[in-house]
């Protein structure tokens, strides 16, 4: 038993969450893409007060990462595909899906059907983005009803999931993929582990919404270590 949980922990820490810019480093040559302009939305639609207002802390994640938003949206050549790409920025504010993450993804979509290139994503996000309330919760729908456009026109849309994929944004258009591609060790869920069990009051596996795990259970097509992506 100590064995097997020594083998889950290292399955489980593979791979360390990578930053947005690392990604496109990793993914691009500098000639082999094309940086999109995100459309501007007005922010706090709700004013949204914590223990900070929310105007201030897309002031600081904005400083912080040089970014105006948790996605980054690409044209791009990958061999010889041209495709739109789409890579969500963990680094701001956890990668929440907001008004702007939702309207990069159908942005992207609407670029994707224009030009007849398929649509990738790369996930990583711990939701729906709280400060804007039930206008986050929207972005779920929105982002499901982009995605079918694709479906219909029979364009590829393919996602790649990466540590960690949670909350909202895995129930909406990070798991309708025509192929669902996971990181090796990537969390991968919807409520926390620790929520589930107490809800359910059962004790669930050690490896239990890592990469792996989902695959096994038929949530996952291709598990995929970073280097091999």
């Amino acid at each position: 038993e100590l064995n097997e949980s020594l083998k889950v922990c290292v399955t489980c820490n593979y791979h360390f969450r990578m930053s947005a810019e690392d990604r496109i480093k990793m993914l691009f040559n500098k000639d082999e893409y094309n940086e999109l302009e995100l459309d501007k939305i007005s922010d706090d639609p709700l004013n949204f007060n914590d223990k900070k207002k929310y105007k201030d802390r897309l002031k600081e994640y904005r400083k912080k990462t040089n970014r105006n938003d948790a996605f980054i949206l690409l044209e791009c050549k990958l061999g010889e595909h041209n495709i739109i790409l789409g890579i969500m920025n963990f680094e701001f504010m956890g990668g929440s899906m907001g008004r702007a993450v939702g309207n990069s993804i159908v942005k992207g979509s609407k670029l994707a059907l224009e030009k007849n290139f398929p649509f990738i994503i790369f996930t990583s996000s711990g939701g729906a983005r709280m400060q804007e309330g039930i206008i986050s919760l929207m972005q779920m729908p929105r982002t499901v009803a982009a995605v079918e456009l694709l479906n219909k026109s029979k364009l590829p849309y393919i996602v790649v999931l990466t540590e960690p994929t949670t909350g909202g944004v895995t129930a909406s258009f990070a798991m309708l993929g025509d192929i669902t591609i996971a990181e090796r060790g990537s969390t991968i869920g919807f409520a926390g582990k620790r929520v589930i069990q107490d809800t359910i009051r059962e004790e669930l596996p050690i490896d239990f919404q890592k990469a792996e795990y989902l695959k096994d259970h038929g949530m996952v097509d291709i598990v995929c270590d970073r280097k091999n992506i």
